[in-house]
């Protein structure tokens, strides 16, 4: 692979990520903290699997990566669901982009592409965009957590948080310290670019 290929790759597989990570995922959840870690990860993966010389070898080892990102899953702090799904496609793109890329299949890598992104599209900001979103809370005002008072806690957990909360389930309830543990679900409505 000469140096302007591999420019040109880079710069195609860089600009596919930015449109998933800016164009997809980051409107409906502006959260910054895993953007880092999409970029880097995307991009060094496509360097190292490019600079690598056989095409098998890049596929063993892109695959030998998910193995260890399912290690890693393990052992560290919890990644939303979302995010997982995010990270796996960005590590995914950048193997299908250098293998494709190296066998000169411009016409599949474009459509291979061009797929990836519109899937997550339609899903990311189709269907699971209308679904709840959820947070654990810790609530002190027990009183409401009884059963015939659940409309007066729905509106004061929308009170309070500023949330569109749709429904909430009461978990553990600690009588001592007059708190409950409660799961609220909310609509999460799609944020703007700036």
């Amino acid at each position: 692979m000469t140096n302007l290929q591999l420019l040109l790759g880079f710069l195609l597989n860089l600009a596919v990520a930015l449109l998933i990570i800016r164009g997809v995922y980051y409107p409906i959840k502006r959260d910054k903290e895993y953007l880092l870690t999409f970029f880097m990860l995307n991009t060094s993966l496509y360097l190292v699997i490019s600079l690598l010389g056989g095409i098998e070898l890049s596929v063993g080892l892109g695959l030998g990566l998910f193995v260890i990102f399912r290690v890693l899953r393990y052992r560290t702090e919890p990644v939303p669901v979302r995010e997982m799904t995010y990270l796996f496609v960005l590590m995914m793109l950048p193997v299908m982009n250098a293998v494709l890329f190296k066998q000169a299949a411009y016409v599949a890598l474009l459509i291979a592409d061009g797929v990836t992104v519109l899937v997550l599209y339609i899903v990311d900001r189709g269907w699971s965009s209308r679904s709840d979103s959820r947070k654990s809370i810790t609530y002190e005002k027990i009183d409401l957590v009884k059963p015939e008072n659940y409309d007066r806690l729905l509106a004061d957990l929308r009170e309070r948080t500023g949330l569109s909360v749709t429904r909430c389930e009461i978990g553990r309830i600690d009588f001592v310290k007059d708190v409950a543990e409660i799961e609220v679900y909310y609509r999460q409505s799609p944020a703007r670019l700036p």
